[in-house]
């Protein structure tokens, strides 16, 4: 991890560096974490004496067992730690005891890559990248809502605070909730940036520093486990769900990435006009063109699509700008090593792994096929009338899921990028959400009809 508490030198350095850490903090029992095809985080518990066999990967689960993994007649899944994202949990921490967690990818009974696995799928979107001279770099920016919980310590709807943006004490009532919540990254390796009250009533987000993809990948897995968890102990409910509340701005992750050759910074070009390189260009129109075929990975939720409506800052038009912000990308001002492409449609019930390699793998697309950016839009579009947006050539994102499931199947660049076994159950998967809530009577369906007709 970016940042984290142990070298990326050799395994066997490492090892001696997580095994001093163990001595020092007392670390009795490891979590080994991964996540399943949406993204939710799974874990097993064994103890540090057995970190021997953890490290050569002998830990089984049954993958059957795991949303989108394995059918019960090939279930036997073993566990390969990532040595580099191992981290004490400082919440955990007495005299005498902690705990421990690393981060995991799947693998077959012969030791190959198990191809339903997610991080597995990034890794391949890395190495893609990396056949064409390409690091990936990505800064995640993940929102999120706090509630309260009830007596029994289950969510209410009830949001913890009204602030506004940029508004402290006493108004923000979860600054408390995000100090301990920073400490908590800081202590787990997190290089914290920012930390505020968002737009919206109860809304909050703290920014961490960018990372290679895979790094971002597990930094925004772990920032959503540790923000939950800490809440957990201020008895609040911590939500991604990208749409919670009807009528204010929902949570999104907006995906800040950038193609690195070497050291250079590839969208960086000091002689043109934006200071945007012509693979800048060519990236930004790869994801354009590919957006709609990859939403249903980047807002894979029914409820992703109620956020994705004119008027809460939420992108739905395909567009780019420098910096206007009612387009799907923005280029931030800064340049040189910090020039960065800003995808603002993702939220953070998204599966990190997923989300990023879908739109790594989209731009990389523009550039391989050399494809030309249409030119910005700077006006506001949120202001633009439907003809307008029609004769400035301004498509929608999908309005649905079940539109954004039919785009993913028309479209080239998930399948290619998810792999033949994450594809399949990732669109039966979202297919089956669709339809229980297509199915299902809704409140407002009761509140508008039952006493009507």
């Amino acid at each position: 991890m970016a940042g984290t508490l142990i070298s990326n030198a050799s395994t066997e350095a490492t090892l001696e560096q997580i095994k001093e850490i163990i001595k020092a903090k007392s670390v009795e029992l490891l979590h080994l974490q991964f996540v399943d095809i949406e993204g939710i985080l799974k874990h097993v518990t064994v103890t540090s004496a057995q970190l021997e066999d953890v490290v050569e990967g002998k830990m089984m689960f049954d993958g059957s067992s795991v949303k989108g993994f394995s059918p019960i007649n090939k279930s036997d899944l073993y566990l390969q730690p990532d040595l580099t994202t191992f981290a004490v949990l400082p919440w955990t921490e007495e005299a005498g005891y902690s705990e421990a967690r690393f981060l995991c990818s799947a693998a077959n009974p012969d030791g190959t890559p198990f191809e339903g696995d997610t991080r597995n799928v990034l890794k391949k979107t890395v190495d893609r990248a990396a056949d064409k001279g390409y690091t990936i770099s990505v800064g995640p920016e993940l929102e999120f809502f706090l509630f309260k919980n009830d007596d029994n310590g289950y969510a209410t709807t009830e949001l913890t605070d009204k602030a506004g943006y940029f508004e402290p004490s006493p108004h923000d009532l979860g600054e408390r909730v995000r100090l301990e919540i920073y400490r908590a990254l800081k202590a787990m390796g997190f290089t914290i940036e920012a930390s505020h009250h968002e737009v919206a009533e109860g809304q909050h987000e703290i920014n961490f520093k960018y990372a290679d993809v895979l790094t971002a990948a597990d930094l925004a897995t772990t920032y959503k486990w540790v923000v939950k968890t800490v809440a957990k102990k201020f008895g609040m409910h911590a939500t991604f769900m990208p749409k919670p509340v009807f009528g204010i701005n929902g949570s999104g992750m907006h995906v800040n990435m950038s193609f690195f050759e070497g050291s250079d910074n590839a969208f960086f070009d000091p002689t043109d006009e934006m200071q945007l390189s012509e693979k800048a260009y060519q990236f930004i129109a790869g994801v354009l063109e590919n957006v709609k075929g990859i939403a249903a990975v980047t807002n894979p939720l029914v409820n992703s699509y109620k956020r994705l409506v004119p008027g809460y800052e939420a992108p739905c038009y395909i567009a780019w700008s420098a910096s206007n912000r009612s387009a799907l990308i923005r280029i931030p001002a800064k340049r040189g090593l910090a020039t960065r492409v800003e995808l603002r449609c993702p939220d953070p019930s998204s599966n990190p792994y997923l989300t990023f390699a879908v739109i790594a793998s989209a731009g990389l697309d523009g550039i391989e096929k050399g494809l030309e950016a249409p030119a910005p839009i700077n006006e506001d579009i949120f202001h633009m009338n439907e003809e307008e947006r029609a004769f400035r050539g301004i498509d929608n994102l999908p309005g649905s899921l079940a539109e954004a499931v039919k785009e993913l199947e028309a479209g080239e660049i998930a399948a290619k990028t998810l792999g033949e076994h994450v594809y399949n159950e990732y669109v039966l998967l979202k297919k089956t959400e669709w339809d229980s809530y297509r199915t299902a009577v809704h409140t407002w369906e009761i509140e508008n009809y039952h006493s009507k007709f």
